[in-house]
């Protein structure tokens, strides 16, 4: 070969070097999976809430300078990942493909029903109050003709998706229906659209759909609210079991409440990133939120981390990897990237403020306290502890907030936490 024509061949390998070290960046490549080719396809039009680029179908990124190209292992049929603060989407995939969500339609359900609720209410359930309970559903242990705070129940919905606390405190709200009812009216003050809610669980129905878009508006709302981050970041806590047994002759032991003393057994968080599983390791810095899995819906996972000061969101739905435990290690791998790429990608979108949020603008936005989502009173910087319950060992949570601002959105004002939960997680020694 002459020396014009190595030359010549060596200039054409540098010129393609930057677009072949670029492919990565679309992330469409699938992990031990199923053939592509029969994987469903998105939707060819889709919603553009939040930016016209999250309306197409595929990955959507603008890596600037220095930044990371996305994972390779991503097999989630929509994903995002989002800034909890500033709302900017830094990545996304589908984002708005309306898939179902199972279990983490529960985040909406809590961000609805939970401040309606006082926790320390205390309910009698009724068989009928468990009629509607899909067959194979998650379940924490709720009993007929016993007795739950409101607190226990939230427990059971956040730890264990019982879906029959969800269905307790749906009667307790009124009925299923009208938590349905309820749900969706708050889905779309949101702005999360292509939320359709059926059932207030996220059990497989026909037509209940939602988003990796939705979802994660849906978290970033919750997480405006205390007793939510509480929630959702608690690892154990101990549940009410049956009432006690006594010996025949022996007396019934009452509570200061002259009702029979009962059993309790220990509830643990089914989100394995925060707990960590085989294969599984625990992340650092996760504070909550939900995750999901039914046969209709695969696997659905929404978290919230902060690492250095920078508080992410993400959401996988439905990845089609045969690895184990795919929708965390996909959601972690998301959560690393997005750490390592924030400040060097432009955003290709943004998480909207809520509808009544857009009707009051900010004539001079100042700190203050947090702690509900939308417009409203702030309150002041809270400091509280959400732990796996009195006298257990095994691993506890401290979350601190501290303080707030008002942020400018699409010239509108939007409360939001400016330094979010973040978990502490600590390992004791169990006691004997």
């Amino acid at each position: 070969m002459s020396a014009l024509k190595k030359t010549a061949l060596t200039v054409i390998a540098a010129a393609l070097l930057p677009v072949m070290t670029a492919a990565p960046a679309s992330a469409d490549g699938k992990v031990d999976g199923p053939d592509n080719n029969n994987q469903p396809k998105p939707p060819v039009s889709m919603s553009t809430v939040g930016g016209a680029k999250l309306g197409r179908a595929g990955t959507q990124v603008n890596l600037g300078a220095g930044a990371p190209v996305l994972p390779k292992q991503l097999s989630g049929r929509s994903w995002i990942v989002a800034d909890a603060e500033s709302g900017a989407v830094l990545a996304s995939h589908n984002a708005h493909w309306r898939l179902p969500p199972a279990s983490t339609l529960k985040m909406l359900f809590a961000d609805t029903v939970l401040p309606k609720l006082p926790k320390d209410q205390v309910y009698k359930v009724a068989p009928t109050d468990l009629a509607g309970v899909g067959a194979g559903s998650s379940l924490v242990g709720v009993k007929e003709n016993l007795k739950y705070s409101v607190h226990d129940l939230w427990l059971g919905v956040f730890l264990r998706s019982g879906n029959d606390a969800v269905h307790v405190l749906s009667e307790m709200n009124g009925g299923v229906p009208k938590t349905v009812k309820d749900m969706q009216k708050h889905a779309e003050e949101l702005q999360a659209l292509d939320t359709q809610v059926v059932t207030p669980d996220g059990y497989d129905e026909k037509n209940q759909v939602s988003s990796a878009y939705d979802l994660t508006l849906i978290a970033r709302s919750g997480l405006q609210k205390k007793d939510f981050r509480e929630y959702c970041a608690t690892v154990t806590a101990k549940f009410p079991g049956d009432v006690k047994q006594t010996k025949e002759g022996e007396k019934v032991e009452k509570d200061k409440n002259g009702d029979p003393k009962r059993d309790s057994f220990e509830i643990q968080n089914t989100n394995r990133l925060l707990t960590g599983a085989p294969g599984v390791a625990t992340y650092k810095g996760i504070a909550g939120v939900k995750n999901g899995n039914t046969t209709h819906a695969g696997a659905t996972f929404t978290g919230v981390a902060e690492r250095d000061g920078r508080v992410l969101l993400v959401t996988v739905m439905n990845p089609s990897s045969t690895e184990g435990q795919a929708v965390y290690q996909e959601a972690a791998r998301l959560l690393d990237w997005g750490f390592s790429a924030a400040g060097k990608v432009t955003p290709v979108g943004e998480l909207v403020p809520p509808k009544s949020a857009r009707l009051k603008a900010s004539p001079n936005p100042t700190a203050v306290g947090a702690d509900s989502a939308g417009v409203g009173v702030a309150t002041e910087p809270a400091k509280f502890a959400a732990t796996n319950g009195e006298g257990t060992g095994g691993v506890g949570t401290a979350l601190a907030v501290v303080g707030g601002v008002l942020v400018v959105l699409g010239g509108a004002v939007f409360l939001v936490n400016r330094r979010w939960p973040l978990p502490d997680l600590v390992r004791r020694r169990p006691r004997e």
